[in-house]
């Protein structure tokens, strides 16, 4: 084979391994999903659709999992002040895994108003794989703790999955994912959304090519060596 042959299909491997790195699929998925909350509250029944987000950071062997609220979920008849409100919620782990997380967050760090959407603060929690494999994190029930009395939101609406994580159980399993709560900050910590999944698996992808390129370079180098 030529010099020009071997280099154009050296050329084409490398893309074509490149290609097949890009099409391996990303380990995280995430959307933002509308979930019916019906909240049983000390005044009677409410319900109110906030859009769900919720977010997974790698930390290790853990995930630090962050859920978010769009919309305020439930009101006061009175006004709470700063410090009056404690929310905490579960998510429904699903796929490889089962069970539920516990998130938990910080009091409200401002006065809410009388009759006021209450706006939930983000909520977090760690998750420790017990099995390898897809697992899904789906919106689950609201607690919200408020001058000595307690209101619970749940879904009614059979919400989808907010987050899909491909995970690997840590040292084989037997983790407690499924109850831990808290976590530390994931600002030094990799995302695991999708965006983060195309940048990683592009750089890996531009090695696989630079590497080709190197190849080639090497066998032209060698091929004037020869015709010396």
């Amino acid at each position: 084979m030529s010099y020009r042959k071997r280099t154009a299909a050296l050329a084409s491997v490398a893309a074509l391994a490149g290609s097949a790195v890009l099409m391996a699929a990303p380990a995280a998925r995430a959307e933002v999903v509308d979930v019916n909350y019906q909240c049983k509250t000390p005044i009677g029944d409410k319900s109110a659709v906030s859009p769900i987000d919720i977010k997974g950071v790698k930390s290790g062997g853990a995930y630090k999992i962050t859920m978010s609220w769009q919309k305020g979920v439930s009101s006061s008849p009175v006004e709470l002040g700063k410090g009056a409100m404690n929310p905490s919620a579960t998510i429904k782990l699903g796929g490889a895994d089962s069970g539920t997380l516990s998130v938990t967050g910080p009091a409200n760090q401002e006065a809410i108003p009388a009759n006021t959407p209450i706006k939930i603060n983000d909520l977090s929690g760690t998750y420790t794989p017990k099995k390898s494999g897809e697992v899904t994190f789906t919106a689950g029930v609201l607690t919200i703790k408020a001058l000595g009395t307690t209101t619970t939101c749940t879904p009614s609406n059979s919400p989808g999955p907010s987050l899909t994580l491909d995970v690997t159980a840590a040292g084989g399993g037997g983790a407690t994912g499924g109850t831990q709560s808290g976590g530390g900050s994931g600002a030094e910590l990799p995302q695991t959304g999708p965006e983060d999944s195309a940048i990683a698996l592009g750089t890996l992808g531009g090695t696989v090519l630079l590497a080709g390129a190197a190849g080639a370079l090497w066998l032209t180098r060698r091929n004037q060596t020869v015709r010396r």
